[in-house]
């Protein structure tokens, strides 16, 4: 049985493998893209955090690009 810190981490590290491959379809590497671990190691009953990281300006370009526009 995985404790709190354990479920945690799985759920942020399987957020993070969904979020990296939808990214990857619409053409955007986020490098920095992670699993804060201060987050996922705190005691209390938060979420774990995902680490986005800094990007270029090129690639920031692309990330809006694939988000939907105004409905």
């Amino acid at each position: 049985m995985k404790n709190r810190n354990g479920r945690k981490l799985e759920t942020a590290e399987s957020a993070v493998a969904e979020l990296r491959a939808a990214l990857a379809r619409a053409g955007v590497v986020l490098p920095s893209i992670g699993v804060d671990p201060l987050s996922y190691a705190d005691a209390a009953d938060r979420p774990a955090l995902v680490e986005l990281g800094r990007c270029t300006a090129e690639t920031a370009l692309l990330l809006a690009a694939a988000l939907p526009g105004e409905a």
